[in-house]
């Protein structure tokens, strides 16, 4: 390198003053061009480095993102977890202690029966141990009614199929009893409007 300077600077020792000015004019150049090649690879850089900073903190900030939704969703499907358990549980439960309050309220007419059958041993009056077994049957009724439990109208009614189960038809006594309900063989029963067992009746015709 040093050969090749000392080379260039004997060479222009030899050289005209124009000749030799024109040289360091065309090496000015040429320097000029290559600092502005150089700046110009360094802006390059900078710039690839800016746009490579920009998409680490990008790629941070999703991964951070990522992180917070799959916290969430591990939260979300473990109180979703904790939900369908607790709701099986009370279904469960629901399934198995679901009539205890009409039972309860059915209880004490059981106590009632006892006493009657009890009574019944040495009663010798049955016009007394009827009006028991009324009075037993109508609190019992009352009890269903308080529950839900209604029964179905059947005396004289027209068929209902939605009700009504016609088991038999026979004549009609009287022209405008024709189509209706004559006779119930099997009292039917609603439990808050819906029909958990349908009348069994006789209809005329």
């Amino acid at each position: 390198m040093k050969a090749k300077s000392f080379y260039k600077n004997n060479k222009h020792n030899n050289m005209d003053p124009k000749e030799k000015e024109n040289i360091n004019e065309e090496e000015l150049k040429e320097q000029a061009v290559q600092d502005e090649n150089g700046e110009e690879t360094t802006e390059k850089e900078e710039v690839a480095l800016t746009e490579e900073e920009k998409l680490a903190q990008e790629l941070e900030k999703a991964n951070a993102e990522i992180e917070d939704q799959k916290d969430k969703y591990l939260r979300l499907s473990a109180e979703f977890d904790n939900y369908r358990k607790r709701t099986m549980k009370e279904k469960a439960e629901l399934i198995l202690n679901g009539g205890e309050k009409s039972i309860s309220s059915i209880l004490p007419i059981v106590d009632d029966f006892e006493r009657a059958l009890k009574n019944m041993e040495t009663a010798t009056d049955v016009a007394a141990v009827k009006e028991g077994v009324e009075l037993i049957y109508n609190k019992f009724m009352t009890v269903l009614g308080q529950n839900g439990v209604k029964v179905i109208e059947t005396k004289e009614q027209p068929l209902d199929t939605d009700y009504h189960e016609a088991i038999a038809v026979i004549p009609a006594p009287d022209e405008a009893l024709k189509g209706k309900i004559l006779d119930c063989v099997q009292t039917g029963y609603t439990l808050n409007d819906k029909v958990i067992r349908h009348a069994k009746v006789v209809v005329g015709e």
